[in-house]
């Protein structure tokens, strides 16, 4: 028989589905697949029950319910001071994931080219392919994660249409400068292009850092589509939750692309989200706060076990060496580490495209401080932390 798309037969499944199915096999605490182990407020999920129970519960409007269009505009003006229009500037998508889909199906031909910072999300380069683009990969690499602004001028070129920007960045946590998005600014208009921004981690920023969006940036107003996710702020990552602003000229564009992916989602949780993106500060704050606690208790456990945990400014990640520990692929480390010491880590050459650096792991840490504990207490009692060894 025919063979299907040449793309998706080439492609694995994702390593997040992998870890995540190893882990259940043999029992392991799950620090691979980023979602939280607990849900968001309670007030949101009871408004989402009354809204649910009221209805109406038919298709809403194509690019989102206005009330929540309204808050998204709202947030952008509260949050960071830009004026987004709430019926030409907002569309609401089935995630980051749909709006990240959208976005790039709404800008990009074939031939187009688009600039990429890895690690990167994995979603990231099998679109960007499938929609017959072209990519061109700059990397970061651990431990300091340094943007080198020669290589990143050297991938733009006269066929550069787009960049896609994940700040803060998953999975290593890092949050781009000022210094560093005015660099990508420039080179943006210069080429006459424009950024895809994935911010789903906007308000998880730790440590007096300062996540500032692309988008608020000199002359970036009409150039960038600014993605956020219900899923990050709130907690509730099942809900698929996104939303995408930008430019009313690109945002026709997407919300064209959106009508023949999902077209819509779930108007209850539309209406809830819109709820929850008019929370006070102070929960934006305590969300940021908690994790951070988390954060740290995760990253002293693992440095006095013998890894080298690299600083975490943002996310729900932190990325960790081990190379005192074991030397072999990190891949085969996360699934020892699953198999015996019953704790999933994801390895970061899976964020890479190719040749990616090796003896790294990335853990998440929006998960219980008690599951956090009993995480490092196995990993304490694993061989490989004990002295024993882990063969290679």
């Amino acid at each position: 028989m025919k063979p299907g798309n040449a793309l998706l037969e080439a492609s694995g499944t994702t390593i997040f589905t992998v870890m995540s199915a190893l882990a259940a096999r043999f029992g392991a605490i799950n620090l691979g697949q980023g979602f939280p182990d607990t849900d968001g407020p309670m007030g949101l999920r009871d408004a989402a029950a009354q809204h649910l129970r009221e209805g109406p519960n038919q298709y809403p409007p194509l690019t989102g319910v206005a009330p929540l269009r309204a808050a998204v505009a709202a947030a952008n003006a509260r949050f960071w001071g830009l004026a987004i229009d709430p019926e030409r500037e907002v569309v609401v998508t089935s995630g980051a994931t749909e709006a990240l889909a959208a976005s790039l199906m709404g800008l990009l031909n074939p031939g187009d080219e688009v600039v990429l910072i890895e690690p990167l999300y994995d979603t990231y380069l099998p679109v960007v392919r499938l929609m017959g683009a072209v990519p061109r990969i700059v990397r970061l690499n651990p431990p300091e994660w340094r943007l080198d602004l020669t290589a990143l001028a050297a991938a733009f070129g006269p066929r550069t249409k787009a960049m896609v920007l994940n700040t803060p960045m998953n999975p290593n946590g890092k949050v781009f400068s000022v210094a560093e998005l005015d660099a990508i600014a420039g080179l943006l208009a210069a080429h006459d292009a424009y950024a895809i921004c994935d911010e789903v981690y906007e308000h998880l920023v730790f440590d007096g850092a300062c996540h500032v969006p692309l988008m608020t940036r000199p002359g970036m107003r009409e150039r960038c589509l600014r993605i956020g996710s219900a899923g990050k702020t709130f907690s509730f990552t099942g809900w698929k939750i996104g939303y995408v602003s930008g430019p009313a000229r690109l945002m026709g564009l997407v919300a064209k692309a959106h009508q023949n992916l999902t077209f819509t989602s779930p108007p209850a949780l539309q209406l809830a989200v819109a709820e929850g993106l008019a929370m006070p500060d102070a929960y934006f704050a305590g969300l940021a706060g908690e994790l951070a606690a988390r954060r740290d208790l995760l990253a002293a456990g693992l440095t006095r076990l013998g890894f080298e945990v690299l600083p975490s400014a943002a996310t729900y990640f932190l990325t960790a060496g081990y190379g005192r520990i074991a030397d072999m692929a990190d891949d085969a480390f996360c699934r020892r580490m699953t198999e015996e010491a019953r704790v999933t880590a994801i390895p970061v050459s899976a964020f890479y495209a190719a040749d990616p650096p090796m003896g790294f792991v990335r853990f998440a840490f929006c998960k219980r401080p008690e599951v956090l504990e009993a995480a490092l207490a196995r990993l304490e009692a694993w061989p490989a932390l004990t002295g024993a060894g882990v063969p290679a």
